[in-house]
């Protein structure tokens, strides 16, 4: 089909026109292509040198034993093109390097979103997805039943950081996070695959690095869970030592030598991005898409604590927490109790200590022993 240029810029202000702050076109190349294969070999390295950790999705493979995310053609044959979706969900809000009261735990920027009146939660890939099928419904009426198309928010069979850059939406940062000049690094993505041809080569633009030798985000790690690479090599993380996925999808124990750099952090971690030049300007969000729950912000460690089952679930019904769900966000909450080095948590460790929970148990363990301890030392910038 022929697709013209007015064609991609009409995608394009639909895009923004349904609620997305930023929007972009790029090609998916041929398999063979000498891109594609430095892609998909890069991937397989990530994932072979073990920096996946226990996020058993990203190492999905094909009948012929290949990473099905290591090329987009091995899940969807058809695919040639990717739209991509940006809303910024920056709040009028700290930052977590910012003092706080040392009771207080932290929950990453992405999850304080709640419903517009903020009766409950709201994960923003159900945000996001609702709003790509409609842009999708108009890519369908405009061009025909006979497009394929899936819509995808971190769920899709493809890397959509590397499509975004390619797209133009920005570019990425030694943090690993899609940055954009204008908006930063605040930035929630959403993809619709096509197999429109809607991104000639001569009319992608990818977006211009940045970085520059900037290394704050590298430097404030706390677990060094940022790779620098060498000269021209290829930015990325090792997800096992990443508090965010510590603190999200490690399931059971996290290991005794990275929970003090853990801090206070409970759901995630917005270190790397709270440091960053970029994000010094980055807008507070124009759209009400993901309204921030103020509860959310520096919430209290006690009040986390004391949330039974019941409790929990009505608080974060319908939010990223709830997927974690509560036994885990426990066992985070009793590190930071831990980290605190207030010793007014001793009786809630205690008894979590003494609990049929064996992670949770060994956790508040741990914490007790620090907090009894005389020896606990300011952990990293951010992390107190």
């Amino acid at each position: 089909m022929h697709v013209t240029r007015a064609d991609r810029e009409w995608i394009e202000q639909r895009a923004r026109a349904i609620g997305f702050d930023l929007s972009g076109i790029a090609s998916v190349a041929e398999p063979a292509s000498a891109s594609a294969i430095e892609d998909d070999r890069r991937y397989a390295q990530w994932i072979v040198a073990g920096r996946a950790g226990e996020m058993d999705y990203l190492k999905r493979i094909d009948e012929a034993g290949d990473y099905l995310r290591g090329d987009l053609h091995r899940a969807m044959p058809w695919a040639r093109s990717v739209i991509v979706c940006a809303v910024n969900y920056n709040a009028d809000a700290p930052l977590s390097i910012e003092p706080a009261d040392p009771k207080a735990g932290w929950i990453a920027r992405y999850a304080w979103s709640g419903r517009e009146d903020l009766s409950a939660g709201s994960d923003y890939h159900d945000v996001l997805l609702l709003r790509l099928r409609g842009l999708e419904a108009e890519v369908m009426q405009r061009f025909g039943d006979g497009c394929a198309t899936r819509c995808y928010v971190d769920t899709g069979p493809l890397v959509e950081k590397g499509y975004a850059a390619r797209a133009g939406i920005g570019w990425i940062g030694k943090n690993t996070c899609v940055l954009n000049q204008q908006q930063g690094s605040w930035l929630l993505l959403g993809v619709i695959v096509t197999s429109l041809e809607l991104a000639p080569d001569a009319w992608s633009v990818p977006a211009a690095d940045r970085c520059g030798s900037c290394t704050r985000c590298i430097d404030a790690c706390p677990t060094d869970a940022l790779i620098e690479p060498e000269r021209g090599g290829v930015r990325a993380m090792d997800a096992t030592r990443c508090i965010a996925y510590l603190t999200i999808e490690k399931k059971g124990s996290i290991a005794e030598g990275l929970r003090p750099l853990i801090g206070r952090q409970v759901f995630g971690c917005d270190i790397c991005q709270d440091v960053c030049p970029w994000n010094r300007s980055a807008p507070v969000a124009a759209s009400s898409m993901l309204p921030a729950r103020s509860e959310l912000i520096n919430p209290a460690l006690d009040w986390l604590a004391a949330m039974d089952g019941p409790a929990f679930n009505r608080v974060f019904r319908g939010s990223p927490l709830e997927r974690t769900r509560r036994k885990r966000v426990l066992r985070n909450v009793a590190i930071a109790m831990g980290n605190s080095g207030e010793r007014g948590y001793l009786p809630q460790l205690e008894a979590w200590a003494a609990g049929e929970d064996v992670v949770l148990a060994e956790a508040a363990a741990w914490a007790v022993a620090r907090l009894s301890s005389s020896a606990i030392s300011d952990g990293p910038a951010g992390c107190r």
